[in-house]
């Protein structure tokens, strides 16, 4: 895994600790690259929801880097570490897949990993934020006690999602 996480003796400060470190090395250069080969990812989303994908993506997701690196808040230390194991097990997969396709890249996995790491695990809140909109104007949303997601059971076993283990829940109302 690119993101060196060391031994299993982490907590929630701990593992923002070294998600931080990871994220100072990120400059502008490698969010450019990151947003770019999404957008070349894009290029396989319905053209009318397109838009909505890079909003989600790039404007939500990949510059929550610059959130990290200016956490200063102090978390709980209680995590379900077998998830977490879970978590690293697939980033690790999909890492293998997109340096494959992007091997000169190692931006790309290095900030994927990271946000979905602190989002999951320090944050506890959906991979996706609230508001995220999804083909057919599914919105992921938060009901005041949970955060409810659209295609949560559709996408937890696709090995380029990390759904499966997003807090999220899936939304019933669908």
């Amino acid at each position: 895994m690119i993101l060196n996480l060391g031994n299993n003796n982490l907590n929630k400060t701990k593992l923002l600790r070294l998600l931080k470190s990871e994220a100072v090395k990120i400059h502008i250069t490698h969010i450019m690259k990151a947003c770019n080969y999404l957008i070349d990812e894009g290029k396989y989303v319905q053209p009318v929801y397109r838009k909505k994908f890079y909003d989600a993506y790039i404007k939500s997701f990949i510059l929550r880097i610059k959130e990290i690196k200016e956490d200063k808040n102090i978390y709980s230390t209680t995590w379900d570490m077998d998830k977490f194991k879970e978590a690293i097990t697939l980033l690790e997969e999909q890492e293998k897949m997109i340096m494959e396709i992007y091997p000169k890249d190692h931006y790309f996995p290095l900030i994927y990993q990271i946000i979905s790491l602190y989002t999951s695990f320090v944050l506890e809140e959906p991979i996706h934020i609230v508001g995220t909109e999804f083909p057919g104007g599914f919105k992921v949303k938060f009901d005041g006690k949970n955060y409810l997601c659209p295609v949560k059971e559709k996408q937890k076993t696709n090995p380029n999602a990390v759904c499966g283990f997003c807090i999220a829940e899936q939304d019933k109302i669908l």
